[in-house]
């Protein structure tokens, strides 16, 4: 936390000047930056997380804390950053056939709690090691960065965020399944990343992107179909977030960071290492290229050079029509600016099996 603390008067510095210009004032001269932020890996189930990947918009002298709540549950509480709206993606990170998701968040005076939730296929409610990151933005964008994301609850969006200007909509395609569209974010090609995680307080659930389309279904939109089960492969009826990025951090952070990438692995059956393609969706934002490659049946290593510095948070989604899931085998490292995410682990109930998946990561710097 020494380096954040050390970042954050600059950081101040830089806001107050933006804002004496004029460039945070309202209309078309708004830059889009997150409001409040935070990420952390959780390795324990009470006390202070690792501090060396845990960070935020809150000024120096705070940290992360977790404790626990029912069984599998635990709350993180993010300090300082209290707010409303937002979204929260979540990736267990262990070597069994586990995932997590978000139950709910609320503010709670100053800070922001977050309840995490975590199974076991299945059912089985238990405490894992996880990956979390939440972000709140206002604010427009100029092309070709683009940001956006849902919080969506059974029956409607609970809050919403998009760099064009536009307004997010979500229509139910099936029982368990949704059509999201962020107007004023399309491409020509398929271009960004995308992150969905669960959002249900009240039973196990598991969601990721359905579809992808790389050519726009509305002109001018990004559409994006979310896919939800239930802990035994159950089409699944609830709540979600999703996350767009196209050439921004995860939470949709502006200054900093400036190392950040992201990656589809989209041939999950290449032993690699591959880049994958097309360039849009396998984006560094230091121009290197990242890559992926078979780690064992089910495991994919995926490399993100030059962008590594700590402290540093991965999330990865499962992509296709499908039940499978996906989590992180093990803590991703950092060393020498090289991310080696180690590996992205997905499973077809208590298997693992090779299936597409979509892979993100974000440096406070």
């Amino acid at each position: 936390m020494r380096r954040l603390r050390t970042l954050f008067p600059h950081l101040l510095f830089v806001v107050v000047l933006l804002a004496g210009s004029g460039v945070l004032a309202t209309g078309t001269a708004t830059a889009a930056a997150p409001n409040r932020w935070g990420f952390a890996y959780v390795d324990v189930p009470a006390g202070v997380p690792d501090p060396s990947r845990q960070a935020g918009s809150w000024p120096g002298g705070f940290n992360v804390t977790v404790s626990p709540g029912a069984p599998g549950e635990t709350l993180v509480r993010f300090p300082q950053i209290a707010g409303p709206g937002g979204v929260v993606h979540v990736t267990a990170v262990i070597d069994t056939p586990h995932w997590c998701q978000a139950g709910k968040w609320w503010p709670s005076a100053a800070d922001l709690v977050v309840s995490v939730r975590c199974y076991r296929f299945g059912g089985s409610p238990a405490f894992v090691p996880f990956s979390i990151v939440y972000g709140e933005s206002t604010g427009l964008l100029p092309a070709p960065q683009g940001f956006g994301y849902v919080h969506y609850n059974p029956g409607g969006i609970v809050t919403q965020f998009n760099s064009a200007g536009g307004v997010n909509t979500v229509v139910p395609i099936a029982v368990n399944a949704w059509r999201v569209t962020l107007p004023g974010l399309g491409t020509p090609g398929a271009e960004g990343g995308v992150q969905v995680t669960a959002a249900d307080p009240q039973q196990p659930a598991r969601c990721k992107v359905r579809s992808w389309p790389a050519a726009p279904v509305i002109a001018g939109a990004q559409t994006v179909e979310v896919v939800c089960h239930n802990a035994v492969n159950s089409p699944l009826n609830t709540g979600w977030s999703l996350t767009y990025q196209r050439r921004r951090a995860v939470n949709g952070a502006a200054f900093p960071p400036k190392h950040f990438a992201y990656t589809f692995d989209n041939q999950p059956f290449n032993p690699g290492p591959y880049a994958p393609l097309p360039p849009g969706v396998n984006f560094n934002s230091l121009g290197a290229v990242n890559t992926v490659q078979s780690a064992g049946p089910g495991l994919r290593l995926v490399t993100f050079p030059k962008v590594g510095f700590l402290p540093d948070n991965v999330q990865v989604t499962a992509f296709g029509p499908g039940p499978e899931y996906c989590n992180l085998l093990t803590r991703w490292s950092t060393s020498g600016s090289v991310v080696h995410v180690r590996d992205v682990a997905c499973y077809s109930a208590v298997t693992r099996v090779n299936t597409a998946s979509l892979t993100t990561y974000a440096s406070l710097h």
